[in-house]
């Protein structure tokens, strides 16, 4: 049963769009030819609304920061690398136990423009809004959790795939930015230095290197290299029958969060199967382009039989900071774990499973998973 603030969310809560200015929202608008369907006018009111807010703040922002970022350097990140549903928020969560490093908060990924001005006023009515818990899975929220810097570039820049769930009538354009590939070299410019506006200033805020997680950037190896040619990346993997239900339920459990066009047309079953294979397709061509020490894998299923175990040899793989000051930290979050249930999805029709099986084959045999 929904809670009141998920009713209120799905009804009219603005949602990737919830730290936009007023000029990019008309703007935004404007590139969709104004296309909201009645049922989400609400939404975008409130979106207006919000953008109003936003906008003093954001040139307060600008004002009393712009000139500072300018000298910002941004340390080579640690970028969590995988597919949606495999376990990149668990490795995240478990990461951010370490707090000589720091991390995309949902506050800063929703209000990217102007979290440095406004996070202590008006974080506690942010939080009063927000669930316990995401609405496709049993992960804690608050507005401290590491969350997804791709959330920021919905309001910023607008080069993200995300947008294709707000305006799914023209996912056409908002799916090339899902890697990257093919783009011409303003396009791939703009979506760099958005990026590295919002990574300088977290810089500013928490002076430590970061550990970032989207799972985009898992076919964006080249472009983050481009930025930050001594990153380091973990790539966590999951079995593919188990991403595909669990992606599914999130596409349908999702976007009623955010959108403003009716996304019956969609084919969630083409779109979960093509948005998987296009990003191992570039993450198998750009894999090799990551020196050595820098690439560490981690199998999602041995993740969470020994996740202890599988932390310090990650620590030890990449030369991170002396594993013994975090374990402390990452055994009290462990226990705090044990209680967690994960979704229980039906098996998979036996046609469904052999479609998934073909188109993902790759993946089955790199990482040993059988296709029966």
């Amino acid at each position: 049963m929904l809670s009141w603030r998920e009713r209120f969310l799905i009804a009219c809560g603005p949602g990737v769009l919830a730290g936009i200015t007023l000029r990019d929202w008309i703007r935004l608008l404007s590139d969709n030819q104004f296309a909201v369907d009645s049922p989400y006018l609400m939404r975008a009111a409130f979106i207006s609304l919000a953008a109003l807010i936003n906008s003093p703040f954001r040139c307060v922002e600008d004002w009393r920061y712009g000139r500072k970022l300018k000298d910002v350097g941004v340390p080579a990140p640690i970028f969590v690398l995988g597919h949606w549903r495999s376990g990149t928020t668990h490795l995240h969560y478990l990461l951010a136990k370490d707090h000589r490093f720091a991390w995309p908060t949902f506050y800063e990924v929703f209000y990217p423009h102007t979290f440095l001005c406004t996070e202590r006023r008006f974080s506690a009515m942010q939080a009063f809004l927000l669930p316990e818990h995401r609405a496709y899975d049993n992960v804690h929220l608050d507005l401290s959790v590491p969350c997804e810097e791709e959330f920021a570039m919905c309001v910023q820049g607008f080069c993200t795939h995300y947008l294709s769930g707000v305006f799914p009538r023209n996912s056409a354009y908002y799916d090339r930015f899902l890697t990257l590939r093919n783009l011409p070299r303003d396009e791939i410019e703009k979506w760099k230095d958005a990026l590295d506006r919002f990574l300088k200033k977290l810089t500013l805020k928490h002076r430590k290197p970061l550990i970032l997680k989207s799972p985009g950037h898992t076919g964006r190896i080249k472009l983050l290299l481009e930025m930050f040619p001594q990153a380091k990346f973990i790539h966590i993997h999951r079995n593919p029958y188990a991403v595909f239900r669990s992606f599914v339920h999130t596409h349908e459990t999702g976007l009623p969060y955010g959108r403003l066009q009716n996304t019956r047309q969609m084919d969630l079953i083409a779109r979960v199967i093509w948005t998987y294979r296009e990003v191992y397709d570039a993450f198998f061509e750009q894999r090799h382009l990551i020196p050595a020490g820098h690439f560490h894998e981690i199998c999602f299923e041995e993740l969470e039989r020994d996740p202890m175990g599988e932390i310090r040899k990650l620590y030890g793989a990449l030369a991170m900071p002396e594993f013994a000051e975090v374990e402390p930290a990452l055994h009290r979050y462990v226990d705090s774990q044990k209680d967690y249930r994960k979704n229980v999805f039906a098996e998979l029709a036996p046609d469904l499973r052999q479609r998934v099986s073909c188109e993902w084959r790759r993946c089955f045999e790199e990482w040993g998973y059988p296709t029966y």
